[in-house]
């Protein structure tokens, strides 16, 4: 038998995100929008020196999948790099298709197995780590310019 889609660690991961208060101050900022179910992240950050995450805030109004991406999406963000998020962004992409493996440095993703299955919840899973890879590929671009 499978695991259910919506289990006790997803809602658990769902009821407590990190960084939900929006930066006052961005670098760079990007909101996200699933056209399926119309779950939304925006997604605010500020980079260091060395072009990593240092300060992320996050607005999540998504289904528990949406919010559990987002609560595993905020534990591990800082610290990370525009090019960093945005393969995960990929890579997490191509794990739900089933074409790959749950991304590097990633392991909790791994609770999204049971999505694979499930096509239409594949955006609201997408959704923080599209805004977040977006907010610091706009922030990096701002920086160098």
């Amino acid at each position: 038998m499978s695991e259910p889609l919506y289990n006790t660690a997803i809602l658990r991961l769902a009821a407590t995100i990190p960084h939900q208060t929006r930066l006052a101050a961005p670098q760079g900022t990007s909101r996200k929008v699933s056209p399926i179910c119309g779950s939304r992240v925006t997604a605010d950050v500020g980079l260091d020196s060395d072009g990593r995450v240092a300060a992320f805030g996050q607005e999540v109004r998504a289904c528990a999948l949406g919010q559990a991406s987002a609560s595993i999406l905020g534990a591990g963000v800082l610290g990370k790099s525009a090019s960093d998020l945005r393969a995960t962004h990929t890579a997490l992409a191509a794990f739900l298709k089933s074409e790959g493996d749950v991304p590097a440095g990633w392991p909790d993703l791994e609770i999204f197995r049971p999505a694979q299955a499930y096509k239409a919840r594949h955006p609201s899973i997408l959704l923080a780590f599209d805004a977040a890879a977006s907010a610091a590929e706009d922030a990096s671009v701002t920086a160098s310019a």
